[in-house]
C-alpha cells in the first residue's frame, strides 16, 4: 500500500475520462519524437491511457504506477496484459524499476502533490541516463490568469471542493524551475487545448542529466 493519501482516490471504471481525449495526441507525439523501448506512466490512475498507449505502440514496453487502490484494481482487472503495481512519487520505486526506463510520462499530476519536490527525485531514479520526463499539468500564464481574474472563474477554477483536488498551480516557467534544479533539461513545450495562451494544459519534455 502506498503512504500516500491519495491511495483513497476513487475510481468506479477503467474508462475514458474526458482528459484522456485531449491529451493522448501530444503524448503520443512525445513517444513517437524519442522513441523509447520503456515507458512508465507516472499516475497512471485506472490505466486507461497506459492500455491506450500500449496497443499504440506495441513495439515498446509500459508499465503504470499509481497511488489509488481502486485505481490499480481497475487497471488490473481491465487490462491484465500489462503492468500495473501501486505507489507514489513518495515512495521507493521497486527495485527492479530503478534505471530501467528510457522514459516516464506523467498526466495531470503533478497539481495535485503536496511535495512536488519529490516528483523530478522519483523520475530521476527510475529513468536510464539522458531519459526522458513528459510532463502535463493545467496551464497557468499571465493572459489565462487575467482571463480567469476578469470573468471571476477562480473559485470554479480552483475546484475546492474535489476531493484529492489541485492543490499547485503551474506556469511554463515554475515547471521548468522544479525539473532544472534537479538537473533537468527542458527540451519542449506544448499548449493543449483551447486557443493560444489559453489553454488548458501543458506538455513539456525534459532531459535526465
Amino acid at each position: 500500500m502506498s503512504s500516500d493519501p491519495a491511495s483513497a482516490y476513487p475510481y468506479k471504471n477503467a474508462g475514458e475520462v474526458h482528459m484522456h481525449e485531449i491529451l493522448f495526441p501530444a503524448v503520443a507525439a512525445s513517444i513517437q519524437r524519442h522513441a523509447p523501448n520503456t515507458v512508465l506512466d507516472l499516475g497512471c490512475g485506472n490505466g486507461y491511457l497506459t492500455n491506450k498507449l500500449k496497443h499504440s505502440f506495441p513495439g515498446i514496453s509500459f508499465a503504470g504506477l499509481d497511488p489509488s487502490e481502486t485505481g490499480i484494481a481497475e487497471a488490473k482487472s481491465a487490462f491484465p496484459d500489462a503492468v500495473f503495481r501501486q505507489g507514489s512519487v513518495y515512495d521507493e520505486p521497486p527495485a527492479d524499476w530503478v534505471g530501467s526506463f528510457d522514459m516516464v510520462i506523467s498526466t495531470e499530476v503533478v497539481e495535485h502533490l503536496y511535495a512536488p519536490k519529490a516528483m523530478p527525485s522519483f523520475i530521476r531514479t527510475v529513468l536510464k541516463p539522458s531519459g526522458i520526463a513528459v510532463i502535463t499539468t493545467p496551464y497557468h500564464g499571465y493572459l489565462k490568469n487575467l482571463a480567469l481574474s476578469v470573468l471571476d472563474k477562480w473559485d470554479s477554477h480552483h475546484t475546492v471542493f474535489w476531493d484529492h483536488g489541485h492543490i499547485k498551480f503551474w506556469s511554463r516557467k515554475t515547471l521548468t524551475k522544479l525539473f532544472e534544479d534537479e538537473s533537468y533539461t527542458a527540451l519542449h513545450f506544448k499548449g493543449i487545448g483551447r486557443c493560444p495562451w489559453l489553454w488548458m494544459t501543458m506538455l513539456m519534455e525534459f532531459s535526465k542529466q
